[in-house]
C-alpha cells in the first residue's frame, strides 16, 4: 500500500520533524508541504492526497477552517502542541490527534490507523454524506463559533465565494459555494428558490403570486424571497399533492 501524504504546518521545524518521521516508514510518499491554510488548500486540490498531516493553530486561518474549505477531505491526522483542541478535532472526523513533540511510537500507531482506514476505503477520501434535518453543523466565522441544527436554519444566500447562513438572529458566512451547500442538504426540506438562495420550506409563512408567473416567499423571520420563474413551476409541483 502506498500512502500519498501532504503536510500543512506553519512551523518549518515541525515540518522537518514530520518529514524525518515519514522517512522511517515504507509505503508513504510525501507529495508536498504548505506553511498556511491557503497554500495548503491549493496543494490538496492539486495533489488529491490520501493523508493530511494538519496543524491546528496557524496564523490568519486555522486547520479547522481548511477542512471547512474542502469538499473532499483526505484522511486527517492533526498535529498540534495544544491538547485543548482534541475533542473538537474529532467533530471534524479526524482519524488521529498527535501532540508535539511527536514520538516515533505514537506516529507509527497513527500510520497503522491510516492503513486500516485505507484498506476499507481504496480512494482514501472521506465523502461528506447528505445531512439529515436533525443534523448539526459546526460554523466558524471570525472568532465566533456555533453548533447549529439544520432544522433551525431558515435559508442560505450566496455572497461571492461564501454562503451566508441565516438562523435565529445570526448571519455567519461559510467558505462554501451555494451548490456545495445544496448537495448536502435534505431535499425534502430545502428548496433552491433562485441562483442566490436556498430556503427551508418549513420556515415559509406565506406564498404570494408575483410578476411573470413567479412567486414570492414570505418567511417566518420576516424575510421575503423571490422565486425565479423556472423554480416557481418546480416549487408548485414539489409542494402539491
Amino acid at each position: 500500500m502506498n500512502i500519498r501524504a501532504v503536510i500543512v504546518e506553519d512551523s518549518r521545524l515541525a515540518r522537518n520533524e514530520l518529514k524525518e518521521l515519514i522517512k522511517k516508514h515504507d509505503g508513504i510518499e510525501l507529495l508536498g508541504e504548505a506553511e498556511n491554510v491557503d497554500l495548503g488548500y491549493e496543494l490538496i486540490q492539486k495533489e488529491r492526497p490520501d493523508l493530511l498531516f494538519l496543524d491546528i493553530n496557524m496564523p490568519e486561518k486555522d486547520g479547522f477552517e481548511l477542512l471547512e474549505m474542502l469538499d473532499d477531505v483526505p484522511i486527517t491526522v492533526f498535529t498540534t502542541a495544544f491538547d485543548e483542541y482534541a475533542i473538537k478535532s474529532f467533530e471534524y472526523n479526524a482519524l488521529d490527534y498527535l501532540l508535539k513533540p511527536i514520538n516515533e511510537k505514537r506516529f507509527a500507531m497513527a500510520l497503522d490507523k491510516v492503513k486500516a482506514k485505507l484498506a476499507g476505503n481504496k480512494d482514501g477520501i472521506i465523502k461528506t454524506e447528505q445531512l439529515s434535518y436533525n443534523s448539526q453543523i459546526f460554523i466558524k466565522d471570525g472568532e465566533s463559533c456555533w453548533l447549529v441544527r439544520i432544522r433551525d436554519i431558515s435559508h442560505f444566500e450566496i455572497v461571492g465565494n461564501y454562503t451566508r447562513v441565516f438562523f435565529e438572529d445570526k448571519k455567519p458566512l461559510l467558505y462554501r459555494s451555494l451548490n456545495q451547500v445544496e448537495e448536502k442538504l435534505p431535499e425534502q426540506s430545502f428548496f433552491k428558490a433562485n441562483r442566490q438562495q436556498i430556503v427551508n420550506t418549513n420556515f415559509i409563512n406565506n406564498v404570494v403570486p408575483w410578476f411573470n408567473g413567479k412567486l414570492k416567499l414570505q418567511m417566518k423571520n420576516g424575510e421575503e424571497i423571490e422565486v425565479s420563474r423556472r423554480q416557481s413551476y418546480i416549487f408548485k409541483d414539489k409542494m402539491s399533492l
